[in-house]
C-alpha cells in the first residue's frame, strides 16, 4: 500500500486500511512515497506482493498514468480510489463519484445565493460511490473478472 506522507489525510486512510486488512486477514505493507524519484524504486519494494493499493493523494493522481504503468510492468493488480486511474490504464477503482459531489455542491451554491448562511448548512458525506474496471488491463494481467463483479460495476472500460 502506497502512501504520500505529505498528504495530511493519509494517516487517517492508513488506519482505516489497516483495520480492514486485519478484518480480512490480509497482510498490508505500507510504503511511503516522498516524490516522483521514488517511483523508480517501487519495482524493488513490491517484490513478492500480490497486489497494490494507493491511498488517495493529489500527488498520486498527478502521476496516475506512470503508477498504472508501473503496476502493469510488475504484472500486479492495483486498485485506486478514483476512476481517472482506470482511464489511465489502471485495473480498477472504487471511490467517491465526484460528479455527484459537484452536483450536490451546486445545490449548496444555489441555497447560499438565495440567502442561506453557509454555517447553517449541514456537512454532508459522499453517498454515491462507483466501481470502474478496465478489462483491457485485466486481460494484460491474465485476470478474469467474475461476471458478478462486472455486473456491479458502474463502468467497464474495454
Amino acid at each position: 500500500m502506497f502512501l504520500h506522507p505529505a498528504n495530511p489525510t493519509n494517516p487517517i486512510q492508513l488506519k482505516g486500511a489497516q483495520v480492514a486488512a486485519r478484518t480480512l486477514g490480509v497482510r498490508l505493507e505500507p510504503v511511503s512515497v516522498q516524490g516522483p524519484t521514488d517511483f523508480d524504486s517501487i519495482h524493488k519494494t513490491v517484490h513478492g506482493a500480490d497486489g497494490l493499493l494507493f491511498l488517495e493523494s493529489p500527488f498520486f493522481t498527478t502521476h496516475r498514468a506512470r503508477l498504472a504503468q508501473l503496476a502493469a510492468k510488475r504484472r500486479l493488480p492495483a486498485i485506486y480510489g478514483q476512476r481517472e486511474y482506470v482511464e489511465a490504464g489502471g485495473l480498477m477503482s472504487y471511490g467517491t463519484d465526484f460528479y455527484d459531489l459537484w452536483r450536490r455542491a451546486g445545490r449548496y451554491v444555489d441555497k447560499i445565493l438565495k440567502g442561506a448562511k453557509p454555517a447553517d448548512l449541514p456537512v454532508e458525506q459522499p453517498t454515491k460511490f462507483e466501481l470502474v474496471i478496465n478489462l483491457k488491463t485485466a486481460k494484460a494481467l491474465g485476470l478474469t473478472i467474475p461476471q458478478s463483479v462486472l455486473l456491479r460495476a458502474d463502468q467497464v472500460i474495454d
